[in-house]
């Protein structure tokens, strides 16, 4: 199997039991997280009220990888805005792309537009629901 990336959006969907949460579970343990989605994640947990101490270890339980952001993935990131415009992605959305890029990783995501971007970018997403 290729190596895996997850999207903050599919961690997310994971921690509250939503659709797709059965795919990432099939990834785990063992799955990465890049650092700028970890970000996203504990960002999102804490604004519904958790520490960010408890909110990343929450995320550790769930046995991924957690990867550096490198300097490498920073300027994809930038080479990848004018690409990913028209799609309206994010910085953390093209740091996803760019980790998954670097692995030659599948991404999973819950966002439906990243298909119709992938090509571009030369990655493989999979849209989990």
């Amino acid at each position: 199997m290729s190596e895996i990336v997850l999207d903050s959006s599919a961690v997310l969907a994971l921690m509250q039991s939503e659709p797709g949460a059965d795919t990432v579970t099939a990834v785990l343990p063992g799955a990465l997280i890049g650092m700028v989605n970890l970000a996203e994640v504990v960002t999102k947990l804490c604004e519904r009220g958790m520490t960010s101490t408890v909110a990343h270890k929450a995320v550790a339980s769930l046995g991924v990888r957690i990867a550096e952001f490198t300097e490498d993935q920073a300027r994809l990131v930038g080479e990848l805005r004018p690409l990913t415009r028209s799609a309206g992605l994010s910085l953390g959305d093209r740091a996803c792309l760019a980790l998954g890029k670097a692995r030659d990783a599948v991404v999973l995501t819950t966002e439906g537009i990243w298909p119709q971007v992938a090509g571009a970018v030369g990655v493989e997403v999979r849209v989990i629901r």
